[in-house]
């Protein structure tokens, strides 16, 4: 069975804003990166699968739930959520907080507290636990967040830009327990992050949307595979050369300080790299293989949807 599965979901808002726009993919359970530049239709699709908010059109499976408003409220006992935002009482402690989140999932009182104690503990506020959470630090208060997201032992997890505010250390501290979360607990979960760099931290497979239409859904390694690049510097006319290389079928193009990348795929460009280079009569300064980063990738897959 697919953790989820979607069919042309698609979701306008009124003034004429597409959010998600004809979106079909199937993912399997696992630890799954939602990536996408701020705007791009992760928070809308997050909030469609908890049954929220109704697709203008499509369809949504999760846990194999057909999934709208009107079953939201069954389907959310299986899923536990961090918003974006700070949405945490600042009067409340964190250990009165998780155990009413657990009372209303409908956990008797005693094992609710006990829970949240399980929980508090699992996301290092356990000391802290009866202090009032507008006391707490930002990242303090995402742990909070996830431990009320985990209290009613949900089968996936759903996480908006857990890492938003944080400072570096904060960071790897939150990617590290979203990490260790998923294999512990053994449970599924989508982060949904602009951050590429942090995603490919803890996710083993990538879904990549832009203005709400899918770019592409792989898995990581095949992400890293094809972000490998020959980066070329020439002796010469670099834009005549790089021109050359494009009639010849390689996928070439400008990089940083005049250089021309080459995404390489199956079959190797050496060869006609190099004859392109005696033909034209241009001297090559630098051929060398790199491993680009995911953010160029995905900003080439989305000037790629866009052209």
């Amino acid at each position: 069975m697919p953790l989820l599965s979607t069919t042309d979901l698609t979701k306008r808002y009124p003034g004429g804003v597409t959010a998600l726009d004809g979106l079909t993919l199937e993912l399997e359970p696992g630890i799954i990166g939602l990536v996408g530049a701020n705007g791009a239709g992760k928070s809308t699709f997050l909030k469609i699968m908890l049954g929220l908010l109704e697709p203008t059109s499509g369809s949504l499976n999760v846990l194999d739930i057909a999934v709208s408003r009107h079953n939201g409220p069954a389907l959310r006992q299986h899923l536990g959520y961090i918003p974006e935002f700070d949405c945490l009482p600042p009067d409340q402690s964190a250990t009165d907080l998780v155990t009413h989140l657990a009372r209303v999932s409908g956990l008797p009182a005693t094992a609710a507290r006990e829970r949240a104690a399980e929980m508090l503990r699992h996301v290092g506020l356990y000391d802290e636990r009866y202090r009032q959470i507008g006391g707490y630090s930002t990242g303090m208060k995402q742990r909070v967040k996830l431990a009320q997201a985990l209290v009613h032992d949900p089968k996936l997890l759903l996480l908006d830009e857990p890492t938003n505010g944080l400072d570096p250390a904060g960071r790897t501290d939150m990617l590290d327990l979203i990490r260790r979360t998923g294999h512990e607990f053994g449970i599924s979960v989508i982060v949904a992050s602009h951050l590429l760099s942090e995603i490919e931290q803890v996710c083993t497979h990538l879904v990549a949307i832009d203005g709400g239409k899918l770019l592409k859904s792989a898995s990581l390694e095949s992400f890293t595979r094809e972000t490998e690049l020959l980066v070329i510097e020439v002796i010469g006319d670099s834009d005549a050369f790089r021109a050359r290389l494009v009639t010849l079928g390689l996928p070439a193009r400008t990089g940083a300080g005049g250089s021309i990348l080459i995404t390489i795929g199956e079959s190797s460009p050496y060869d006609l790299v190099r004859d392109a280079a005696a033909e034209m009569g241009v001297g090559l300064l630098r051929v060398a293989r790199r491993r680009d980063r995911l953010e160029d990738l995905f900003q080439v897959e989305a000037a790629g949807g866009h052209a």
